[in-house]
């Protein structure tokens, strides 16, 4: 099987996110791959693993995605794909999809996977755009993925209940928490990852126009949400508590 997992590079998760002149300043913050993302890397190699096959990680981004694209070869996957975008001035979910998609469909592949969504900007576009342009099938927030005959059976997420599809490949679907459990790159694993390939591609290479890749989108602001107020304990009998708190609702959230 030819497996194909679309990675994107974000911001720790225990990062506290600083905003300085109106843009999100990420000098000094720790990156990683995005969390969901793992999942679909992890699937993507007990899936070549079982069937053998090759399995290629591919981001959109600057130089600095190399090392998230060196812990992905860590964790087990054969090679990786930058599709360097230092030199584009404005990206979005679209530009982000329209270049894995002009990679990708120079590329032949049985599956194709990602995160169900980015812990920065939580769009979940990217995966569905790219199998729409490709017009391939896609599934998203996926929990469980068999592949058996040219066919995939795959378990989704449907709003708190479990949906069961079977679909041909090719395939492209997004992963959601409950798929599996990422695994830590071995020691072995970080020095093989080092002799592994890892292309850099422009987007000039990819016969594509800069104005077939220009941003749908335009960011108007970014703020950071408001501080929460701190919570109140009310104290006494139920009765009165509730009395309380029916007066609270009214008086000082005006949400009654």
């Amino acid at each position: 099987m030819n497996i194909y997992v679309i990675m994107k590079r974000t911001f720790d998760t225990e990062e506290k996110i600083v905003i300085k002149n109106g843009k999100i300043d990420n000098s000094g913050a720790e990156f990683i791959i995005n969390p969901y993302d793992e999942y679909a890397i992890e699937e993507a190699i007990q899936l070549r693993d079982e069937h053998g096959g090759n399995v290629s990680v591919i981001t959109v981004g600057e130089e600095e995605a190399e090392k998230e694209l060196r812990t992905a070869l860590a964790m087990g996957a054969d090679q990786a794909v930058l599709i360097n975008s230092e030199n584009i001035e404005e990206i979005d979910p679209f530009t982000t999809a329209t270049l894995l998609a002009a990679y990708l469909e120079k590329q032949e592949y049985d599956l194709i996977l990602g995160g169900n969504v980015a812990v920065d900007g939580g769009t979940g576009q990217v995966g569905p755009r790219v199998a729409e342009i490709l017009g391939i099938p896609q599934l998203t927030t996926i929990t469980n993925l068999e592949v058996a005959n040219g066919k995939a059976t795959i378990v989704r997420d449907f709003e708190g209940e479990e949906e069961t599809v079977e679909v041909s490949l090719p395939v492209l679907v997004t992963a959601q928490q409950g798929l599996n459990e990422p695994r830590y790159p071995s020691l072995p694993g970080i020095m093989k990852a080092k002799k592994k390939p890892l292309d850099i591609i422009d987007f000039d290479d990819l016969d594509i126009d800069e104005d077939d890749i220009e941003a749908k989108t335009t960011r108007i602001e970014v703020v950071l949400p408001k501080a929460k107020q701190a919570g109140k304990v009310i104290e006494g009998e139920p009765q009165s508590q509730v009395k309380e708190l029916v007066s609270l609702l009214m008086s000082e959230a005006k949400v009654i």
